[in-house]
């Protein structure tokens, strides 16, 4: 593939979901309740997942037919725009006598890969479907090896939610995390160094009656600088982190440092606190 081809039109993309979904529904048993096709792509890499939820209510994974492969790539093809890409991962849906449910993941975030694209993957992708420079997002330019390392450069720091609404309760408007990845995102929060700690604790803004809940210390991997209630928050509201810092561990393979050099954490400090050094 050289160059991708030209664009679907909204009904021709509706047409290939309605394709995609007759090829599946010819391969499974009668009395079937509901498919679920996810589909993850990266340059040359492809994974598709089928569950079929039969008669009795209980999903089963079943092998995808390989033309209904072969229509998501058309697909995935097909919805390219020039400098803006096409999409990674896709969640297709289908029921009886329904119309399909699609969801795609929004760009900023790097789809759940069950296994991970080595980075000719990621170029490749950027090869296939060029992006301007503004439109690659920094988990897919960390993956194609487009970004150094972090070093004396700036060091950011996450949302913890999304804002608040009229009587001031937090909002979250984000993707839940995948449940696999939930005990490895709270092992890399956990394991970065501390950088600034207190003894006492602060209140939870998602249950006001715990006054004395969240962990008041910062920690940093030298590219990012959290609060204990990063990790609090997901761990007792099942509150996600930040996607960016999120997107940031995966492409770490959550593996986070046991050590940060000492100029990596004066930074983290003044982005902390707000100081310049």
């Amino acid at each position: 593939m050289s160059q991708p081809p030209g664009p679907l039109r909204p009904d021709q993309q509706q047409e290939i979901v309605r394709q995609i979904g007759a090829v599946l529904t010819a391969q499974v048993p009668p009395g079937w309740q509901q498919l679920r096709v996810e589909h993850r792509a990266a340059g040359r890499h492809v994974e598709t997942e089928l569950l079929v939820t039969g008669p009795d209510g209980l999903p089963r994974p079943a092998q995808p037919h390989p033309e209904a492969v072969r229509l998501l790539g058309v697909l995935r093809s097909g919805m390219y725009q020039p400098g803006l890409g096409t999409w990674l991962g896709a969640i297709f849906v289908f029921a009886p006598a329904q119309p399909p449910d699609v969801d795609f993941v929004r760009p900023d975030l790097e789809p759940p890969f069950r296994q991970q694209p080595p980075p000719i993957g990621f170029q490749d992708e950027l090869r296939f479907f060029p992006r301007a420079d503004e439109h690659v997002p920094g988990w897919l330019r960390e993956r194609a090896g487009l970004t150094p390392p972090v070093a004396g450069g700036e060091v950011r720091t996450p949302r913890i939610y999304d804002g608040v609404d009229a009587s001031g309760k937090p909002l979250v408007r984000r993707r839940p995390l995948v449940p696999a990845e939930i005990e490895r995102v709270l092992a890399y929060l956990d394991a970065a160094p501390v950088i600034l700690a207190s003894r006492s604790n602060g209140p939870d803004a998602f249950a006001p009656d715990r006054t004395d809940a969240v962990p008041m210390n910062f920690r940093t991997d030298g590219a990012w600088a959290w609060p204990g209630a990063v990790a609090y928050y997901l761990r007792e509201h099942g509150v996600p982190p930040d996607p960016d810092l999120v997107a940031h561990i995966r492409a770490r393979r959550f593996t986070a440092p046991s050590d940060v050099p000492e100029p990596a954490k004066d930074l983290a400090l003044a982005a902390i606190t707000g100081e310049t050094l």
